[in-house]
């Protein structure tokens, strides 16, 4: 049984063919610059051969169009016939307070998309596309969203409500939702099979740290608390958001630097975080080489980030009263054996210990905590595509 999984994003498509007997995939790529001059397609099968198609790309409906044909291509494809594909999963950014899980797809979850497009205008418009493109070439086959912020729905009025007029949050949804629900989800339920115990009995913090990075305080399966909130640009320092602010921060540079709404969001979000302390790159890895040839915003945006780590997961220990298992995933948190390092030291007083010599590994799934550690430290690659086709294929089996 297969499963296609979709990420639309503004301008590009990633996609993986699922085989749901073996829970590996038999396909992968990525479709970049999509309606933009120099559009290419790169897709990889099972045994890592690569092909690569530089075309025109107008919309999601041709990018996707040019998916499937790969798909089933003599060569390169991983299946003969699109009828070999079971189900389709999108993954959609945003679905407000509408949807606290995976949901098959109609009519009324098309609207309720579209109702949400103003909480995430970047995002839910492709994910909107490339569902009705599949709709258009692929009718007939269940569809499934499965949504950033579902998870985050289990989180009390008290972890959500800003400190806002009441009317706010009634007229225009203004609420902490949370994102990266599909990879906290992921992770959790790995850490309580590698525990071999129920999620029901742990008390869990997620690090979900790369690029964009979100912590989740996950107890008994449930997100109660995440750093992120109304969009994705609150909570740590990222690569090129700003994280956490004081609000006057935004009102008073948009005052000095005469900043419109839509040049300040664009500051927040793409020249802020990592980038902007460091004057190097957003990329977590250039900004460790510059440290470590001494290069002081380098190193300081390394410990502003570790810093912002180390505050949530101290903040989430005294939410749930403790925690079992802190969990490392996502580009820097599966990579950095660094950054893991600085992050857990001097945590044992939450019964964090880590071994050193088990933390040097990269992108493995493994428990990195000394044998007396209280609280098991693990490293679990993130797979929201998998987690993806699992919700998929529950709701359409």
């Amino acid at each position: 049984m297969k499963i296609l999984v979709l990420n639309c994003g503004s301008s590009s498509l990633k996609y993986q063919v699922i085989d749901m007997d073996t829970r590996n995939p038999i396909a992968k790529g990525l479709v970049e610059r999509i309606g933009n001059q120099g559009a290419v397609l790169t897709h990889c099968t099972a045994l890592q051969e690569k092909e690569i198609v530089k075309t025109e790309i107008e919309n999601h409906t041709k990018a996707i169009e040019l998916v499937l044909k790969q798909l089933v291509a003599p060569e390169t494809g991983a299946i003969k016939d699109l009828k070999e594909i079971y189900a389709i999963g999108h993954r959609v950014v945003h679905g407000g307070e509408k949807f606290a899980k995976s949901v098959i797809i109609d009519d009324s979850v098309m609207q309720a998309l579209k109702d949400c497009i103003e909480l995430a205008p970047l995002h839910n418009p492709p994910n909107i596309a490339g569902i009705q493109a599949c709709q258009k070439m692929m009718p007939g086959i269940p569809q499934v969203a499965v949504f950033d912020t579902a998870f985050h729905q289990t989180m009390k009025p008290s972890s959500y409500i800003y400190g806002l007029p009441y009317e706010y949050y009634e007229k225009y949804g203004i609420r902490k939702y949370g994102f990266h629900g599909t990879s906290h989800k992921y992770v959790s339920q790995r850490a309580a099979i590698l525990l071999k115990k129920p999620i029901e009995d742990l008390k869990i913090i997620s690090c979900h740290l790369g690029n964009g990075a979100s912590i989740a305080a996950i107890r008994g399966g449930r997100s109660v608390e995440t750093s992120m909130g109304f969009t994705p640009l609150d909570g740590l320092l990222m690569g090129t958001r700003s994280g956490a602010l004081d609000p006057a921060v935004v009102t008073y540079i948009m005052c000095r630097q005469n900043f419109t709404v839509d040049q300040m969001n664009d500051f927040l979000n793409s020249k802020c975080g990592a980038l902007g302390v460091s004057g190097i790159s957003s990329d977590f890895r250039d900004i460790e080489v510059a440290a470590e040839q001494g290069n002081m915003r380098a190193q300081l945006a390394l410990d502003i980030f570790e810093h912002d780590v180390k505050q949530f997961i101290g903040s989430y220990a005294a939410v749930m009263g403790g925690v079992d298992a802190l969990i490392f995933t996502a580009g820097v948190g599966e990579n950095s054996v660094s950054m893991r390092a600085s992050v857990c030291k001097n945590m044992s007083y939450l019964g964090i210990n880590l071994d050193l010599e088990k933390n040097k590994v990269r992108g493995e799934e493994v428990d990195v905590s000394q044998a007396n550690s209280r609280c098991s430290v693990l490293v679990i690659p993130t797979n929201e595509e998998l987690m993806i086709a699992l919700d998929t294929l529950e709701l359409t089996k």
